[in-house]
């Protein structure tokens, strides 16, 4: 049984006239005996009592008009519930951002949106960048946001031909150093003296870490050259450790402001290579749909906070 047979039915259910149940589908009377007659045909049951000119449901029509009714109602709630999803009364988005971009440039920007849309609802992963965008590329996420070179966060995987990039903020890496360090007061250190300090830092893979090596290849030295005492997996734990002072750090602008305006950790500045801005990205999978309500998302994020 289709849904045309059934509204076919239906209306001949409900004026109990083939002719009339016609002009209400604007269809012809034979096409409308010829469906009765296939749905009648077709479980080897009778719908109508044919009674000279007047027509009467036998009990499986009447079995037939209930349930029908009940389908039919289901029917349009289902097409409804389709058409609030482009009337965005209705939805889910699932995202990813790596671990600082997530919990300090997008917040705002999801507040922004739930402000506006506050019947969707939205979901966030945060990982490091190189977990987030392959979480991407399998198809997890319908966006994901990281920053610095995300071309090199999977180098094993030619990421440019499943992924749509494109930059939507921007993110500053800030040398820090907490009270009892010998650079806390200093406003410059050259490459020679990034060697001789005790460094903690993010994992390989993070955007922070990412943004440090560019930083310090344009100085002219690598990582490798540094004396790093501690790797963690969350800025955050960075920020608390260089905080007790003793290392240094490197953590983006906008989660230490509070930290640098009370004085508790000092901003410095590298000679050779002052640690410049770094663009935040906004990445989807190519093969994804696209659907209004992604779209009306990746508006948000442009218009920022």
């Amino acid at each position: 049984m289709n849904l045309d047979q059934l509204q076919v039915f239906m209306a001949v259910a409900k004026h109990l006239h083939f002719s009339r149940a016609a002009e209400d589908l604007y269809i012809t009377q034979p096409a409308v005996s010829a469906s009765v007659s296939k749905l009648e045909g077709q479980y080897g049951v009778k719908l109508f009592h044919r009674i000279g000119r007047r027509v009467e449901l036998t009990d499986a029509g009447e079995y037939l008009q209930q349930e029908g009714s009940r389908l039919l109602d289901g029917v349009d709630l289902v097409e409804r519930g389709l058409q609030d999803f482009n009337a965005l009364k209705k939805g889910e988005l699932h995202l990813a951002a790596s671990l600082t971009v997530g919990n300090y440039w997008l917040p705002s920007r999801l507040k922004n949106f739930c402000d506006q849309h506050n019947q969707i609802e939205l979901r966030c992963t945060l990982a490091n960048a190189e977990q987030v965008i392959d979480g991407t590329l399998q198809g997890k996420f319908d966006l994901c946001f990281v920053s610095g070179d995300w071309g090199m966060q999977l180098p094993q995987q030619n990421t440019e031909l499943h992924l749509y990039k494109e930059e939507v903020g921007h993110e500053h890496l800030q040398l820090v150093v907490g009270k009892g360090h010998p650079w806390f007061g200093v406003k410059q250190v050259n490459k020679e003296q990034l060697a001789n300090t005790p460094w903690v830092m993010r994992e390989q893979g993070s955007g922070a870490q990412q943004m440090l090596e560019s930083a310090l290849k344009q100085a002219g030295t690598n990582i490798n050259e540094l004396n790093v005492v501690l790797v963690l997996n969350s800025s955050e734990m960075v920020k608390t450790i260089a905080l007790q002072g003793g290392v240094s750090a490197a953590l983006p602008e906008t989660m230490i402001q509070q930290e640098v305006a009370l004085g508790l950790l000092w901003p410095i500045e590298i000679a050779e290579a002052p640690l410049t801005k770094q663009p935040i990205w906004m990445l989807k999978n190519k093969q994804r749909y696209q659907s209004e309500l992604l779209r009306t998302f990746e508006q948000v994020i442009r218009e920022g906070a």
